[in-house]
């Protein structure tokens, strides 16, 4: 795989777990109506715009010219505010599982 092609397999998977975390706002809200309320559904926005950051730079690293530096950097940049978006979603999962938030 060349360093160009992450990007094709971030995007799909960022803008996924983007819906997830839509999805599961959406759940919380009727969650909250029995449990109370939580930050999670907050939370989880805040987790959106991480992955929507990942989605735009792999778009705009995949529609640049590769031959340029700057698709290299967008790339990283994407591949980084996706793990930070997995990584977080993760743990604002179990803090809702064991119900500390």
């Amino acid at each position: 795989m060349t360093q160009y092609q992450r990007s094709h397999h971030i995007l799909p998977s960022a803008s996924t777990m983007l819906g997830v975390c839509l999805t599961g706002i959406g759940l919380v809200k009727v969650a909250e109506a029995d449990l109370g309320p939580t930050h999670v559904d907050e939370y989880l926005a805040l987790n959106s715009l991480v992955f929507l950051v990942s989605c735009i730079c792999s778009y705009a690293s995949i529609r640049a010219d590769e031959q340029k530096p700057s698709v290299l950097k967008l790339e990283q940049i994407a591949d980084v505010f996706f793990m930070i978006g997995l990584t977080v979603m993760a743990v604002v999962s179990l803090l809702f599982a064991y119900e500390f938030v």
